[in-house]
């Protein structure tokens, strides 16, 4: 018989058990089982389905309606829309029928779970085999009866399952049926609900448990729903508008060359282009005449063709590109240029003079020159010395730029041309005349390809619909080396011999008033400028009375297609009229790099219809629908019309995003434009060339508007009355804020309005938006005075938010003010917005005030976890054999049994092991201790430390008088920092205080007191360390104080008094001077292995000082499991760079030499700091084996020996001796650190996998320890966000939200580890994230407290588990972990169980219903900025704190608010509330380089950080 197994990806398949049983029945097990091995479809099946909307719309023309809209009527009949949203979530849909009579199902083995039915939230079902269908039972008695009927015949499992079932029993159920008739179809004698239910077991769902956790797909984000009262497009569709059409009988020149020729030859003294200075006086004037710019154009073009070579070969050919270089203030020049290069049938590319290396922009440019394949460079002498040299003189590799040749073009570098050389240039065709670079909203510079025929249209085009004629003059303001000002001022002008006053962006800066007073003294008939332009003349108009503008019959307004143009027009005509400027004259236009002009204003006496315009609902405009509104709302944009279209153009409008259907006349789209008279194509760029340059419009039908392909113009907008074009945008500046879309334009106009000239500068404002979590967030930079204060500018910010929020209903993401001249400018003025952008996004803005509003505009985060009720612990555990799930439960080797021997009874007691040692090998060394310059300062032997250990005791007895039991507080250096020199004898000739801690704590047992270990205070530092000391000394209830003489003087000092009371010290013992000489009567010896035998203090890392007990019997044990796990023996030298005072640090300096007899070298962590390389030098000097150190140690040697592995190499440093070099920790491994550390001394011959952890806590110091044997550390990859929902998911390395999780070494001999759940206390499964319990002969005995908190004792030391064992007392460690068994075995030949450390369960932040570790925060906050040096994050009022320190210049300080706040959002779904920056070293970190997170925590609270910055985000 065939099986089938179902279950997913994984899912094995199996055998059912082999019953003799008459008759079978199937029936249904259901199990809840985990999503982690279910396929992305599946997962897939219960993502809701999308709400179906079926507005009711009016097709209704409302061409009269909208034309109301544009007369500015406040009357509205719009149409209310609906909407239907059908509720609930739609059914699956159940697969096909089945495919055999015969079907074995048996599920995978699914996760830890357990075994409860949930009847409105179902796991996949798990089937019986099923080996025949009852006969007899026809459907309908199956239909009706359901599940009543089945449990007649069976058991039907509906809740929690019993534990005396054997798993036989869930998996294969069997009723009493009888056998169907052979050859009989199976579904015919099935009900048809029986029969979906097998269909549906082929593609099953398996949703998740929501008690134990939220799939990924759960936490998706937050998708805004459409307001069902949103405006929406009622009009009907509109059909492609048509621009007159070109003149016939108009005599035009073939092409614009032959039109220079003629005027060349036939008007040669005629004016063509007059250049002004910076006072505004004329300082060229070129003619179209001989020598001047056909004569020059002709001999450029001879010199390009003819006087330039490589290799014998002609540098160009007909065809290739050549960059124009040219100030702004040489439009001759660049006249000559743009012509010369057009007579040689090259292709010229305008760009900009780059002033600096690093100019805004100048890398992209550089790329479009490179992909354009220029090779040369005409500019100026003038300009070329300007620009920045090499240290050769020549002109400068600027960065992403190719290798160009620069050519001076002034007339002394050019070769006149033979008189019989003419040139061939055919400028009618389609080939490409010139190039024009556009930089993109992102900041990449693409070129705009325009062909001879389309250039010689457009000057077509512009001079029927200007009405230009010969003569005429010109006074141009823009930039003549692109868009409007290169095809009015240099190509339309010369096909019309007109005569052009340009007039340079420099003297417009110094006179704003000038090229009114050039219009009024050159009698020019048309002026072309921007609305800027308009402004500042405004501005210094006042007093000037011999202006007229009476001569102008256009005033072409460039940017008339900026909805806040009209201002700046409607005021100039208010002031101007009355100085000769009528009404009509005022002609704005729109244009685009990519269609050229796309329409223009024309007065009546051109055919052109009256102005217009439009005061239209900011509110339906971000919905993409023209409503009108009344001027009084402050929530409207009064646009203006930019004229007709062009002649011979048609325009439609077409939806933004996706196909391009064509809108209804109420609907703001795109403008395209299909006319001979646009660009051709992206250089280079076919893609993108065939959506902009060869769009399709369609009908709603789908139907072709048009045989001929548009182009599409970036301009949204729409077509009004007198079919007039109107512009609400630009599609650069567009941003889709959830679903409505915002103009950056539209938000800069409402930033001006709030009293702009008091703090910020009028054209000095930058908006744009950033991708943040995978929405756009709008931020505002803007350019503040230097007059104005900090509070002023926050008043001016938090106004400026509040009228954006109310006219735009969108909030602004961050708003940033940056010092005067400070943002990158582009070429004529203005903020060059995409380097403005890259600049915020790489932390290069220096902004000296910054707001950040993420609470109010971040409105998709996930839904917030919800807690479900809580499964009992019987349930998982039963639910956990159920789904063949292992228990996460391991130990270490088990200890031999010693006890039962003369020498477990001689090692039961330390002091009776030290003495055995003294005894029998008196001379063999147990210390060594190094001072900085490496050299051993001090040996202890077994004979020397018993000696010494009996004086201290015997002066204990007789000075301090205390008594067996008493505690004593050891108050030592752990270094020959503070050297106290002691008296020596011949019993103990150099011990010094590192060797003398060791000493005086077997004093104390000998003594039979309780030694306590003290970190000493820090001279520098006492106002802080020693509060700590005396407060153990306190807790502990020491009857006196062992110590050196330098820190007895300290407690007794000046200094001392003001920290803490002096007069109330214990007595103080001076080891070195206060002891006798002769030893005590008798050792004591404790009377049971349970007798306490030390105090171990420390603070934790979230601030909480805590004293631990440890027995004779775990003393003993620990020393007793780290010698077998490191093989350690007396012929055994291990390196030793830890602090002594604490947890494992402590047992391996004092404890693990006396009892293993190995030689411990001992070097301090402090000397470090003036010799990085010690301990390195002392691990390769010694030879050994193993070597411990913290954190702290190997990121000093990290940062501090990165460049001289080569020295330490010469010095003979080698480390290929080293086994296992273990890092003491109370955290989750530091993989990056070991990584590198391991790679950087990989040169010195440290084995690749030699370095490790070790993992120990309070409750017991050490339950992880890699040592010398067994297989190597493994790392797993998990995800981080499954961990936030206490699950473990494995993933593959570089999957998105991986997290590398490395085991803590392995469990020493003798621990028992178990994952327990931390609210139930119930055992979990090896997928589960739980709180590390230990079982342990080393656990420590309980805490000690002068409180006497008998419960937190129980809690944390005598834990049981609520379910399964419930005998075994366990000690819970406060550490988050999991357990998962590896496929590499151990010494003992059993399969490998990895214990994996994640974080405190005290520093974990309960954030939006999930459980976040900080280390992940803080690494994805470093990562943000180089200056970011180090990070700690916690809570405060349900706000999330983040601290940065800061490794650079202050003004980068407030960089990282926005990229700190940015990142958290990003890759943890976590809103920043308070950022912080501060200096270095303000993080406070304990000796084993740990964060002290709840001591940063209090300094915030109590101001006491002494911050840079101080960022609340709103």
């Amino acid at each position: 018989m065939s099986s089938t197994g179902l279950g997913g990806p994984g899912a094995s398949v199996g055998t059912a058990p082999s019953w003799t049983c008459p008759y079978i029945m199937p029936v249904v097990v259901i199990l809840t089982t985990d999503t982690s091995s279910a396929s992305e479809d599946e997962g897939s099946l219960r993502r809701p389905g999308r709400l179906a909307s079926t507005p009711l719309q009016s097709h209704s023309n409302v061409e009269p309606w909208l034309d109301r809209v544009i007369q500015g009527s406040s009357t509205s009949s719009s149409a209310s829309s609906t909407s239907s949203h059908p509720g609930g979530r739609p059914a699956a849909t159940l697969a096909g029928p089945a495919a055999h009579a015969h079907i074995d199902l048996h599920p995978a083995p699914p996760d830890v779970t357990t075994g409860l039915v949930e009847h409105s939230h179902c796991e996949r079902p798990q089937l019986a085999s099923v080996r025949g269908v009852p006969r007899g039972y026809s459907g309908s008695v199956l239909e009706t009866a359901g599940a009543e009927k089945l449990k007649q015949f069976g058991k039907l499992v509906t809740g929690p399952i019993s534990t005396s079932c054997s798993p036989e029993d869930l998996v294969c159920t069997s009723l009493s049926a009888p056998l169907p008739v052979t050859g009989v179809p199976v579904n015919s004698r099935v009900s048809s609900k029986i029969q979906q239910l097998l269909n549906t077991l082929k593609r099953p769902k398996r949703p998740p448990l929501k008690e134990f956790f939220v799939d990924d797909f759960e936490e998706l984000l937050e998708v805004q729903q459409p307001d069902p009262n949103q405006p929406k497009p009622e009009g009907s569709q509109m059909v492609v508008l048509k621009g007159e059409p070109l003149a016939l009988g108009t005599p035009w020149p073939p092409s614009l060359l032959a039109a220079l020729q003629r005027w060349g030859t036939t008007q040669p003294k005629a004016p063509c282009l007059t250049a002004l200075d910076t006072t505004g006086k004329a300082i060229y004037t070129l003619t179209y005449g001989k020598c001047k710019l056909w004569s020059r154009s002709l001999k450029l073009a001879y010199t390009l063709l003819n006087k330039l070579t490589s290799k014998n070969e002609p540098l160009l050919k007909p065809g290739d590109r050549v960059a124009l270089v040219f100030p702004n203030s040489d439009p001759v020049m660049f006249m000559v240029a743009f012509y010369g290069c057009l007579l040689a049938e090259l292709v010229p590319v305008p760009i900009e003079v780059p002033l600096t290396r690093k100019d805004a922009g100048s890398q992209q440019v550089g790329f479009l020159l490179g992909s354009c394949g220029v090779t040369l460079a005409l500019t100026t002498d003038a300009c070329q010395k300007g620009l920045p040299k090499a240290q050769t003189g020549e002109v400068a590799t600027f960065k992403g730029w190719p290798p160009l040749a620069w050519l001076v073009i002034d007339g002394k570098h050019l070769t006149k041309p033979p008189k019989d050389w003419h040139p061939l240039a055919q400028d009618v065709g389609a080939g490409t005349a010139y190039i024009e670079y556009k930089t993109s909203k992102e900041g990449s510079t693409v070129g705009v390809t325009v062909s001879h025929a389309s250039l010689l249209a457009q000057c077509r085009a512009l001079t029927q619909a200007c009405g230009y004629s010969e003569a005429e003059t010109l006074t141009n303001v823009l930039d003549f080396k692109r868009d409007a000002g290169l095809w009015h001022g240099v190509l339309t002008s010369v096909m019309n011999r007109m005569h052009v006053i340009s007039i340079p962006y420099a003297l417009m800066k110094v006179n704003p008033l000038s090229w009114i007073q050039k219009v009024c003294s050159y009698k020019a008939r048309a002026a072309l400028v921007k609305s800027r332009d308009m402004h500042w003349s405004l501005l210094a108009q006042r007093g000037q009375r011999d202006v007229s503008l009476s001569s102008l019959r256009m005033l072409i307004v460039a940017d008339g297609a900026n909805p806040w143009s009209i201002s700046s027009c409607d005021a100039f005509l208010n002031v101007f009229q009355s100085r000769g400027l009528r009404p009509e004259v005022i002609c704005p236009c729109a244009s685009s790099p990519e269609a050229l002009t796309v329409a223009i204003r024309r007065p009546p006496d051109l055919g052109g219809p009256p102005p217009r315009k439009a005061v239209l609902s900011m509110n339906g405009l971000s919905y993409g629908v023209i409503r009108v509104d009344t001027e009084e709302k402050l929530s409207v944009l009064t646009v203006q019309d930019v004229g007709q279209v062009m002649p011979g153009a048609n325009v439609c409008v077409v939806k933004v995003e996706g196909t391009p259907y064509l809108c209804k006349t109420d609907e703001v789209g795109e403008i395209c434009v299909n006319s001979s008279a646009t660009g051709t194509a992206y250089y280079g760029l076919l893609g993108i060339t065939k959506n902009v340059f060869e769009t399709v419009p369609v009908t709603a039908g789908g139907v072709p508007a048009s045989d001929r392909p548009f182009t599409r113009t970036g301009l949204l907008g729409f077509i009004g009355p007198d079919n007039l074009v109107f512009v609400v945008g630009k599609l650069d500046g567009l941003m889709v804020v959830g679903v409505r879309r915002h103009n950056a334009d539209d938000i800069v106009a409402t930033a001006l309005a709030v009293e702009p000239m008091k703090f910020v500068y009028r054209g000095r404002i930058a908006v744009f938006s950033v991708t943040v979590l995978h929405d756009d967030r709008i931020v505002l930079v803007a350019e503040q005075r230097p007059d104005a204060s900090e509070e002023d500018s926050f008043q001016w910010m938090s106004r400026v938010l509040q009228a954006i929020d109310s006219i735009h209903q969108v909030g602004v993401y961050c708003l940033a003010l940056v010092p005067a001249n400070t943002l990158p400018k582009a070429p004529l003025g203005g903020i060059h917005i995409s380097e403005t952008k890259q600049r915020f996004l790489e932390g290069m803005l220096h902004p000296c005030n910054v707001l950040m509003c993420p609470h109010t505009c971040v409105t998709n985060l996930p839904k917030p976890r919800q807690k479900q009720p809580e499964v009992g612990p019987a349930s998982m555990i039963v639910g956990n054999l159920v789904a063949g799930k292992r228990i996460a439960q391991a130990s270490g080797r088990e200890l031999a049994h010693l006890e039962d021997s003369d020498q477990a009874r001689k090692f039961l007691f330390l002091p009776d092991v030290l003495q055995w040692r003294a005894h029998t090998t008196p001379d063999h060394p147990l210390f060594l201790l190094l001072n900085a310059k490496g050299t051993v300062t001090s040996t202890a032997t077994c004979v020397q430390l018993h000696k010494k250990a009996e004086r201290v005791a015997a002066a204990l007895m007789e000075k301090a008088r205390v008594n067996a039991g008493d505690h004593v507080a050891l108050v030592y250096p752990p270094d020959t920092g503070s050297r106290a020199r002691l008296r020596t004898d011949r019993l103990c000739p150099c011990v010094s205080p590192g060797v003398d801690l060791i000493a005086a704590f077997y004093g104390c047992l000998y003594s039979g007191c309780v030694p306590v270990t003290v970190r000493p205070p820090h001279p520098q530092n006492l106002a802080t360390t020693l509060p700590t000391v005396k407060m153990i000394v306190e807790v502990s209830k020491s009857a006196c104080v062992l110590t050196t003489q330098a820190i007895m003087r300290l407690l007794k000092s000046k200094e001392a008094a003001a920290a803490v009371d002096v007069r109330t010290w214990p007595p103080i013992l001076d080891t070195a001077d206060d002891i006798p000489k002769k030893k005590i009567a008798s050792i004591f010896r404790p009377p049971s292995p349970d007798v306490l035998a030390y105090l171990d203090f420390s603070v934790s890392t979230t601030g909480i000082l805590a004293g631990v007990k440890m027995s004779h019997a775990a003393t003993s044990a620990l020393c007793r499991s780290i010698k077998l796990q490191c093989e350690l023996y007396p012929s055994r030298q291990i390196a030793i760079c830890l602090d002594p005072y604490c947890g494992l640090g402590f047992a391996l300096w004092c404890l693990c030499s006396v009892y293993s007899g190995h030689q411990s070298v001992l070097v301090p962590p402090l000397e470090l700091e003036s010799n990085v390389s010690l301990w390195l030098s002392a691990v390769s000097q010694y030879k050994a084996r193993v070597t411990f150190c913290s954190y702290s140690v190997m990121e000093m040697c990290t940062k501090g020996l990165g460049a001289q592995t080569g020295v330490l190499r010469m010095k003979g440093v080698n480390l290929s001796c080293v086994r296992t070099c273990m890092v003491v920790a109370e955290e989750r491994p530091r993989i990056a650190l070991t990584q590198s550390f391991s790679k950087l001394f990989k040169d010195l011959g440290l084995p690749a996998r030699a370095v490790s952890t070790t993992f120990g806590c309070r409750v017991n110091v050490a339950i992880c320890l890699q040592g010398t044997a067994g297989p190597d550390p493994t790392t797993v990859y998990v995800d981080m966000r499954a961990l936030r929902h206490d699950r473990v998911r494995l993933v593959e390395r570089g999957s998105p939200h991986s997290l590398p999780l490395t085991e803590s070494g392995k469990i020493l001999p003798g621990v028992k580890v178990i994952i327990a759940h931390t609210e139930t206390k119930g055992p979990l499964g090896d997928s589960h994230l739980g709180e590390i319990w230990v079982s342990s002969p080393h656990n420590a005995t309980g805490y000690y407290t002068v409180y006497g908190e008998e419960s937190l004792h129980a809690d944390h030391f005598s834990a049981r588990l609520s379910f399964g064992d419930t005998q075994t007392v366990w000690a819970r460690t406060g550490y988050l972990g999991f357990l998962r068994r590896t496929e590499l075995t151990d010494a003992s030949g059993e399969r490998h169980d990895a214990l994996y450390v994640v974080g405190s369960l005290d520093e974990t932040l309960e954030l939006r219903g999930m459980r976040y570790h900080p280390i992940d925060i803080e690494t994805s906050v470093i990562r943000a900025h180089r200056s970011i040096a180090e990070c700690a994050v916690f809570t405060w009022t349900n706000l999330l704190v983040v601290v940065v320190e800061l490794d650079g210049l202050e003004q980068d300080a407030l960089d990282l608010v926005a990229l700190v706040t940015n990142v958290v959002l990003e890759e943890h779904h976590l809103v920043v509330g308070v950022v912080v920056i501060v200096d270095p070293g303000v993080i406070p970190i304990n000796s084993r380089g740990e964060k002290q997170r709840m001591h940063l925590r209090d300094g915030f609270l109590a101001d006491q950080l002494d911050p840079i910055y101080v960022a609340y985000n709103m």
